[in-house]
């Protein structure tokens, strides 16, 4: 394995590097002050989409697709060094329309829509116009076991009728999501991983209710946030559905791959952020007579961030490396290790931070308390840490068995 970056990716890094210095980290505050004065949190602030202006003039939008026609061209281990940059900043992904859900929406209409629903979804996802959420997991069901999921998708004639209740559909909340990408059971026969199926269900269609958005540890996350949505005798034609009845976890497979790497390094980025800053503010700090960075427990924790980041970046670049070479299935068992491993290492850092900072690192003074909110979060998000080790256990004994 060769994780050299080509001369293609350098240029884009240092290109994004600019960037991010130049117009993202100098905005934060901008940012933030902008969301607190807005009538409508669940609207982006014009700093955002004069963020969003430059980065499209800059040729820094859409880096995260593969497909020339539609993006920059990269492969998933080209993409992952630049994600990482993204990842730096919590607004930084949306500046480049490379956030989620949105982007792997995108991915999957790419990879599995109709001529039809690229016609019609594509341009506008593409320019940043609207936003698209994904509705999969269910609150009254355990949905770290996806096969529990309920909502049903059922034909009548030429539509489909959609019933069920879908939370964490993040960015819902916003009057510019237009549509949210439905998993549901669609078949209570057969082989149980052909009985979902997913359909695309525009959020303005009569039945379909935001009921609430759920603030994370007290972070409300607006203007993307996570709404719970009511299904009710949804109806929309069977043009909407992905790929066919029944397909609808071999395209969530397809998904979820490269959203990994997405999410992966990002988390790398946070957490290289994260130390950058704890580095400086120990030099800064004095206690019981010397600068925090002369304490031995601060250098053995600086030493063990750096550490861990090194390790989770590699194992996320292989994931990368197998997924472009082998495919998806093939590279399964990474894909689940970096779910477990780089959420773990970035929240250890984190933590560390937060020890490092003393009173300031639980206020909004620093971004770690946002950042430790969101890669905490993730030890849950796409299944819980245990599900994943219990199936990584599971493939490893398989040979021995």
């Amino acid at each position: 394995m060769n994780f050299e970056y080509s001369d293609k990716v350098v240029k884009l890094q240092k290109k994004l590097n600019q960037f991010m210095e130049e117009v993202v980290f100098p905005n934060e505050k901008t940012y933030h002050k902008q969301m607190e004065q807005a009538e409508n949190r669940w609207v982006s602030p014009p700093i955002m989409e004069e963020m969003k202006g430059k980065a499209k003039a800059a040729g820094l939008w859409n880096l995260f697709l593969e497909d020339p026609e539609y993006g920059a061209g990269l492969t998933n281990l080209e993409y992952a060094p630049l994600c990482e940059i993204m990842g730096r900043s919590p607004i930084a992904p949306e500046v480049f329309n490379c956030h989620g859900p949105n982007a792997p929406n995108i991915e999957m209409l790419v990879l599995y829509g109709t001529e039809e629903q690229k016609e019609k979804w594509l341009p506008q996802l593409l320019n940043g116009e609207i936003l698209s959420c994904f509705s999969m997991t269910e609150p009254r069901v355990a949905s770290s076991d996806a096969l529990n999921i309920e909502t049903s998708i059922i034909r009548d004639g030429d539509q489909y009728v959609i019933n069920g209740r879908k939370w964490w559909s993040s960015g819902a909340a916003s009057p510019n999501c237009k549509f949210a990408i439905v998993l549901g059971k669609s078949s209570t026969s057969g082989e149980r991983h052909k009985q979902h199926s997913m359909v695309i269900v525009p959020l303005d269609t009569p039945g379909v209710k935001i009921i609430r958005t759920t603030p994370v540890f007290g972070y409300d996350r607006a203007p993307i946030g996570h709404a719970e949505i009511e299904f009710e005798n949804v109806r929309v034609p069977v043009t909407n559905i992905l790929v066919g009845e029944g397909e609808g976890f071999a395209i969530a497979q397809g998904r979820l791959g490269p959203a990994r790497i997405q999410h992966c390094m990002r988390s790398i980025g946070t957490s290289e952020r994260a130390l950058e800053i704890i580095c400086q503010r120990s030099m800064e700090r004095v206690t019981f007579g010397k600068p925090l960075s002369e304490q031995g427990v601060v250098r053995e924790w600086i030493a063990n961030s750096r550490i861990d980041i090194e390790q989770a970046r590699l194992l996320v670049l292989k994931a990368a490396y197998m997924i472009d070479k082998v495919g998806n299935k093939a590279a399964k068992k990474e894909i689940a290790m970096i779910k477990v491993a780089v959420p773990n290492m970035s929240t250890k850092v984190l933590d560390r931070a937060i020890q490092i900072l003393g009173g300031a690192g639980v206020t909004d003074d620093f971004p770690i308390a946002h950042m430790w909110t969101h890669e905490r979060g993730l030890r849950i998000y796409d299944g819980p840490d245990e599900v994943h080790r219990a199936t990584i256990a599971k493939w490893e004994l398989k040979d021995y068995l």
